[in-house]
């Protein structure tokens, strides 16, 4: 299948209620309001295209942009392409699910989100702190330096309040992970949670919200999730 023909597909597969919800959360034109479920089929049909990936992220259509990462073939992909990608990535859900996703099916993933995290770039340390996420809750914790993710802990602890608000979100999301499915550093993201407290995001509404990391870490625990990881990363 070519670009014009996915397009067509995909567009088939839109519907306008999706379309708003997408909206609501950052997303804007061109889009068609496609359930990711329903891009399913399609990639069964299509399988693994770097090239038609690449054709697609360029678009800038939302839902060509999201299968773009369903498609991609991280292994083909450099640092110089993800830096591409970050670049055309304008809101949360592309950084962090299109973006961060396939970042993390590479062997430069740390690599790359170490400086993006860095960057004082609001989606590029969402990316950065969500790749982890989706690295932590997959790979091995062998393959993890304890100090190093014992590091990171502490920078959110002295940083996270006066983040940028999407990052805001990655990084209570990073001591969820790490209290959840890295058990080296268990302990140590519980009490992280405690000196951190609840985290004020304002979603540019009125009333602003609250995250609070231990909440959801024990209910994990609850559930004897502990330890969980990921079979894969993309679905």
């Amino acid at each position: 299948m070519n670009l014009e023909m996915v397009m067509q597909e995909l567009e088939a597969l839109g519907k306008e209620r999706t379309k708003k919800i997408y909206q609501s959360n950052g997303a804007h034109e061109p889009l068609f309001g496609v359930a990711t479920g329903a891009m399913k089929p399609l990639f069964r049909k299509i399988k693994r295209n770097q090239p038609l990936a690449e054709q697609l992220y360029a678009t800038g259509n939302y839902d060509a942009m999201y299968f773009a990462g369903v498609i991609a073939d991280p292994k083909a992909m450099s640092e110089t392409d993800f830096e591409r990608w970050i670049e055309k990535a304008y809101f949360y859900m592309l950084s962090d699910y299109v973006v961060a996703v396939t970042l993390a099916e590479t062997d430069i993933a740390q690599e790359v989100s170490d400086k993006w995290i860095t960057s004082d770039v609001e989606l590029k340390m969402s990316a950065g702190w969500s790749c982890y996420c989706w690295l932590l809750g997959n790979r091995p914790d062998s393959e993890f330096s304890e100090e190093k993710i014992a590091d990171m802990l502490e920078l959110i602890k002295n940083t996270i309040h006066k983040a940028p608000e999407r990052t805001k979100y990655a990084m209570n999301n990073f001591i969820y992970t790490v209290g959840v499915s890295y058990l080296p550093l268990h302990d140590k993201a519980i009490a992280i949670t405690k000196e951190v407290g609840p985290v004020e995001v304002n979603q540019g509404m009125a009333k602003s919200k609250f995250l609070d990391a231990s909440v959801n870490i024990q209910k994990a625990v609850d559930k004897g999730q502990l330890g969980f990881k990921r079979k894969y990363v993309r679905c």
